[in-house]
């Protein structure tokens, strides 16, 4: 199973990525010190959205398409989710 989420960082800002292992990637955003740089300077950072698929290519779809939405839409996704 893979994922596409979305965090909400410790200034208000999102951030979209996708994982096959959603409890381990999250753990890396608060806590390691490899990883995405977005989220490492901005913790803590917390899951507020996710959605389910079978292969990575549909999940990385879905996250580069959510990437190019505005926080509005975002914010919509969020609240019907």
């Amino acid at each position: 199973m893979y994922y596409t989420y979305i965090l909400e960082c410790a200034d208000k800002s999102f951030y979209v990525g996708s994982t096959n292992d959603l409890n381990r990637r999250i753990f890396q955003h608060n806590n390691s010190k490899s990883g995405a740089h977005y989220t490492k300077i901005r913790r803590p950072v917390i899951l507020i959205y996710s959605e389910k698929f079978d292969t990575l290519i549909e999940a990385r779809r879905r996250e580069s398409e959510i990437k190019g939405w505005r926080r509005e839409k975002k914010l919509k996704l969020i609240k019907s989710g």
